[in-house]
């Protein structure tokens, strides 16, 4: 499993990140204090506080993570 932050700061970097995720086959989550959501639903991703940073986890060790992780790089903010 691995993990990381990102941030979605409009409409349209939720619509590019789901779509993102949606290329994978592995299980990809959103987790929040209190939730978990499925990455690849983009109603569940809206239904999370966005002015938040989100942690991704990835469930596999699939050799396709290293490519979403490069991919999904581009959410992540320097704190």
């Amino acid at each position: 499993m691995c993990k990381t932050q990102i941030m979605l700061t409009s409409i349209e970097e939720v619509k590019k990140f789901v779509s993102l995720t949606n290329q994978f086959p592995f299980g990809i989550h959103l987790t929040t204090d209190k939730y978990k959501i499925d990455a690849k639903s983009i109603m569940g991703v809206f239904s999370l506080d966005l002015s938040k940073p989100i942690q991704i986890e990835v469930d596999s060790d699939a050799p396709e993570v290293q490519d979403f992780l490069q991919q999904v790089a581009v959410f992540q903010r320097a704190s």
